[in-house]
């Protein structure tokens, strides 16, 4: 089976699906690999490597795609500015498409695959089970995000993050809070903690008190009856009177912080807003906000996509696709990933879908001209 790795055309995105020494693993597998001219360069993979690791470069898009049986990509399909047609009108009738689809967010576009008979595996719809670990695409990304984003936030502060004592004087450890205690949240509580902040870390889920506390951790702890997770692992939408509840908690934590980095994401749904107006408003001057949500509407009230604004003397940054601002490595964990489920759902270089299988019974969206993920066709309907 051929497989076809496109040039990402999404704004800001710097990874590629597979890295060079990906691709020589999945020749052993049985693969054949094709890639588009130049589409490794912002992630620092260059043309010539690919072709030692065994890949053919292409620089027609349309034989790219017409001539694949499996398409990986980082981003859903868009419209290609060059040629004017929508990527699902490029691939071929019956072909695999393995991408972050986020098809709760963006239902038509799986609609539109099926219409084009194409068949769709998202990587962020793989179940969070033991098996599926190497799989994990979500995590993978959310964790080099949590180590960026603290990053960022410390080189936008007016303030060193460590207690320093100088002849002159002690200077006061930086406090960080950070909202949302999954995998991009412990890294980033991690990677504050090692660079000398004090932390403060909430969580609508009181099961990860213990990780926050063992990472050196404060907890922020909202008293709640209602189980805050469902069974896949992910946090549940929280009711609107425990929202209210932590919005009044972490008031305090949040306006005596320098910086606040929110990571809280819902499948299919809305952002949480946990930062208010308000709170952004009684921040000190000089204090940082990053809004690691914010293509889903955000976790803070006023922060904007793509931008990093000034407000209330507070720096409140949007960025939506962190993972992008280190596509060295973040592609090559994502190239992992997909290695990882090519070996589970393939033999001897042929796919073969068992949908009785729970991980591609989680993670495919289309097959066979319909949509089959539950909850995306339930946004159809």
């Amino acid at each position: 089976m051929i497989i076809s790795i496109p040039k990402e055309i999404m704004e800001g995105e710097n990874r590629v699906a597979v890295v060079p020494d990906t691709v020589s693993k999945l020749i052993k597998k049985g693969f054949e690999i094709q890639i588009e001219k130049d589409a490794g360069l912002k992630a620092g993979f260059t043309n010539s490597e690919y072709e030692e690791n065994g890949a053919k470069i292409v620089e027609d898009v349309n034989l790219l795609y017409s001539t694949a049986d499996i398409v990986l990509k980082v981003q859903r399909p868009l419209e290609r500015k060059e040629t004017g047609k929508h990527e699902c009108d490029l691939l071929k009738e019956g072909s695999l498409l393995i991408t972050f689809m986020y098809s709760l967010h963006y239902p038509e576009i799986s609609k539109k695959c099926a219409e084009k008979k194409i068949n769709v595996i998202s990587m962020d719809a793989i179940p969070r089970t033991t098996l599926a670990q190497k799989m994990d695409a979500l995590s993978s990304q959310a964790n080099l995000a949590g180590y960026k984003s603290v990053i960022i936030t410390a080189n936008t502060l007016r303030k060193i993050f460590p207690l320093m004592m100088t002849a002159a004087g002690t200077i006061q450890p930086a406090k960080v809070v950070i909202m949302g205690a999954g995998v991009a949240g412990l890294q980033a509580l991690g990677t504050a903690k090692r660079l000398g902040a004090i932390v403060e870390v909430s969580d609508i889920r009181p099961q990860v008190k213990e990780e926050v506390q063992s990472l050196g951790g404060r907890f922020i702890e909202v008293e709640t009856d209602e189980s805050m997770q469902d069974e896949s692992g992910y946090a549940k939408e929280a009711s609107e009177e425990f929202l209210q509840k932590q919005k009044e908690l972490i008031f305090k934590h949040i306006t005596q912080a320098d910086i606040v980095i929110t990571t809280a994401l819902v499948p299919g749904k809305k952002a949480p807003v946990l930062v208010t107006e308000e709170m952004v408003k009684n921040m000190r001057p000089g204090s940082v906000v990053l809004d690691m949500a914010v293509e889903f509407g955000g976790n803070c009230e006023i922060s904007e996509k793509g931008k990093t604004v000034q407000k209330y003397g507070v720096t409140i940054i949007g960025e939506p696709n962190i993972p992008s601002l280190v596509a060295t490595n973040a592609s090559e964990v994502y190239g992992k990933n997909l290695m990882a489920l090519l070996e589970h759902i393939s033999k001897d270089g042929k796919v073969e879908l068992d949908l009785e299988d729970e991980i591609v019974k989680g993670a495919l969206i289309c097959y066979n001209g319909e949509v089959v993920h539950e909850r995306t066709k339930s946004l159809l309907s």
